[in-house]
């Protein structure tokens, strides 16, 4: 093979190179763009939250930094828990009233 095709070879093979990892991070960057776009919500029937709050509070989260993800997140747990304990004790009382 002559140096002349070898080095026509080696260019287009670096412009397919090129050309591939473009698109490749253009489809990243959309999937990356399509994922924080969309948020989910959790409901749990159990507290008495409405989804507004939930998104909210699931945006909270994803807006700190890594580092405070986990200690938002269990925050964020942990005030669920102690609103559903509260509709719970406030059922109790109705209950008990009820009587």
């Amino acid at each position: 093979m002559q140096m002349k095709h070898l080095i026509i070879f080696a260019l287009a093979g670096i412009v397919l190179l090129i050309g591939f990892n473009m698109f490749n991070s253009n489809r990243h960057e959309s999937r990356i763009a399509a994922a924080t776009s969309s948020t989910t919500t959790t409901t749990s029937p159990a507290t008495a939250i409405s989804s507004e709050d939930t998104v909210n509070t699931n945006t909270d989260i994803a807006s700190q930094p890594l580092g405070q993800q986990p200690k938002a997140i269990l925050d964020n747990a942990t005030a669920q828990i102690e609103q559903a304990e509260q509709v719970n004790q406030e059922r109790v009382e109705q209950m008990s009233d009820a009587q």
